[in-house]
């Protein structure tokens, strides 16, 4: 079942029903239109003086015909460390992918989770990288790190509000 977010379409124009439904209507509409279609799911988070900002997408990318996205917001005053901070990030997307697999699944539909980790140990988000990569594919989703990762670090990246 899916937990109530306030899910949007890229120019914030709120959806009209359940995430679920929203996602079966956007695939039966590509589906229609011929257009071959895969599914990145990612969040992105950003620190600002006491708020902690994350910002999840589900990106539809066409093949050959560009794309569009879901956004959700959400934001908490919780103090983390850099490791909670990007285990939650993968939380929330894993928690989206796991409630939409079965429309991915059932219509044999293309899904990655992407994770806003740096894979250099050079950066501080590296910490939490072993762990995000058994969770997310621990779940039997396939994943992404930087610099491949473009759905949380360049679309969730500047949804973050």
């Amino acid at each position: 079942m899916e937990t109530f977010r306030k899910w949007t379409k890229m120019n914030g124009e709120p959806i009209g029903q359940p995430l679920h439904d929203e996602i079966k209507a956007a695939l039966e509409r590509e589906t229609a239109n011929g257009n071959q279609v895969k599914i990145y799911i990612g969040t992105d988070s950003q620190v600002k003086h006491s708020n902690t900002g994350f910002a999840t997408v589900i990106v539809f990318v066409r093949k050959g015909k560009g794309g569009f996205m879901y956004v959700c917001n959400e934001r908490t005053t919780q103090k983390m460390n850099i490791k909670e901070r990007m285990m939650t990030e993968v939380a929330k997307s894993i928690d989206v992918a796991y409630d939409l697999c079965d429309l991915f699944a059932g219509q044999n539909v293309p899904m990655e989770v992407h994770a806003d980790i740096n894979t250099s140990p050079a950066f501080k988000s590296n910490t939490a990288l072993k762990d995000a990569m058994g969770y997310i594919t621990g779940m039997g989703f396939s994943f992404k790190a930087k610099p491949q990762a473009f759905a949380s670090s360049s679309c969730a990246n500047k949804m973050v509000r």
